[in-house]
């Protein structure tokens, strides 16, 4: 399979063993994960940029797509074989009330809850799938608190393809969960949480012959990274000083930090902007690790109301970890409280999101008051699902009705009588 505008290979992130892009492979023989490396030595990056900014804006085609633009640097594939939405060209807010909040002059929000199936993951999938193509999958399958299902069964119902899905038992959000049922996919629900799920689908994918597309694919990375090259743009190429990244199964703050060493080394951009990744308290394997200096450990019994980051085990933390180095990032956690009061902040700006979204916020504000972040400095928090992936839990804090989590900022709907008296008393 070719990968790239520049000679690729599959290179194990433990042992640095290489192999080609023939057969189909998500781990190492060691048991490493795998990266996606190129050769850019010969690589001219003023004339990527030129041609990056002609397809802005192009109406049709493949590189109208907010993924394929970027297209060198994410896989190498004729025009037939791409699986699109026009994912991407997601917008840059100013964060408003969020910004206050938060305590920061000059704070931006990236909402890829705009995608094509209310989420992130719909840039990895446009990948995922297409690669599938290429490797003549006839099924696909992962493992998903919603999010990534929701955008694999669409994906694959346009390429045709069947999908099925492995959903932990409990605590899918409802708006997830009807993406996946509507767009066709087989979907499964295990007796356990997503760690379990995820071990069996592994062992599914390699027995049954399916391709196997959550993100410790390879190939779903790369089309993340496009989120980074595309904010970048938006910028006119200038680098912000930090990107605070919500963090669950690792995979998008590994996308992200990947996408900026290859512009680095390819001479687009001269600064390295710093990575704050921000977990849930009650899944928070990172950063324990983080925190405390010691080897990593899965948290076995992860609990959140950010049910997209609900990751005990995350299969990317060796590379979102190799990212936080090398950008000198740092990684916070944040609690149930301080993940829905910043969400009412989002919200209330006329933004919207999902809770685990609003997690780079509740961590941006955290930062800035342990002096970490400067008030001064500019910001991209990353939002990565919509405010209808999860209406409960909106509607639940506005009622003040989730447990231990007080409505801070509820905006509770009022009965009233029908009469122009009490919507005046009401105003």
């Amino acid at each position: 399979m070719p990968s790239s505008a520049f000679p690729s290979w599959l290179e194990c992130l433990t042992c640095s063993r290489k192999y080609d892009l023939g057969k189909v492979r998500y781990t190492c023989d060691c048991g490493g994960l795998l990266d996606l490396k190129r050769d850019l030595g010969k690589a001219d990056g003023r004339k990527l940029v030129s041609l990056w900014e002609k397809r802005w804006g192009l109406k049709s085609g493949v590189e109208s797509s907010g993924v394929w633009r970027y297209r060198e640097l994410i896989l190498d594939v004729p025009d037939s074989k791409i699986i699109t939405k026009q994912e991407g060209n997601t917008r840059l807010y100013p964060a408003g009330r969020a910004g206050k909040y938060a305590g920061i002059k000059n704070f931006l929000l990236k909402h890829e809850g705009e995608n094509p199936t209310g989420s992130f993951k719909d840039r990895g999938m446009t990948c995922g799938i297409t690669a599938a193509g290429i490797y003549n999958a006839k099924c696909v399958a992962c493992a998903s608190t919603g999010n990534t299902s929701a955008s694999m069964a669409a994906y694959a119902a346009t390429a045709g393809i069947k999908s099925v899905i492995f959903i932990p038992s409990g605590k899918i959000a409802y708006g997830k969960l009807a993406q996946a049922l509507a767009y066709g996919g087989l979907t499964l629900q295990i007796d356990g949480n997503f760690d379990d799920a995820m071990t069996l689908v592994q062992e599914i994918c390699g027995k049954l012959n399916i391709y196997l597309l959550n993100s410790i694919n390879p190939f779903r990375i790369e089309g993340q990274k496009a989120i980074c090259f595309e904010i970048l743009q938006q910028l006119d190429w200038k680098v912000p000083d930090w990107f605070v990244i919500p963090g669950g199964n690792l995979g998008n703050n590994s996308a992200f930090s990947k996408a900026l060493m290859e512009l680095h080394e390819l001479g687009i951009i001269d600064k390295i902007p710093r990575i704050a990744v921000i977990q849930a308290s009650g899944a928070n394997p990172l950063y324990t690790m983080w925190k405390n200096n010691k080897p990593f450990a899965p948290v076995k019994n992860p609990e959140t109301i950010a049910t997209a980051i609900k990751i005990g085990n995350p299969v990317s933390w060796e590379k979102s970890l190799r990212g936080i180095k090398w950008s000198n990032g740092v990684v916070e956690q944040v609690t149930e409280q301080e993940i829905m009061d910043a969400k009412a902040m989002v919200d209330a700006a006329g933004i919207g999101a999902e809770p685990a979204s609003c997690c780079s916020v509740a961590g941006a504000k955290k930062l800035v008051e342990a002096g970490i972040i400067s008030k001064d400095e500019s910001v991209v928090g990353i939002l990565t699902g919509n405010v209808l992936k999860d209406p409960d839990a909106v509607i639940n804090y506005h009622t003040d009705q989730l447990k231990n989590i007080k409505g801070t900022f509820a905006n509770s709907p009022k009965s009233i009588k029908a009469t122009l008296e009490a919507v005046k008393a009401a105003l």
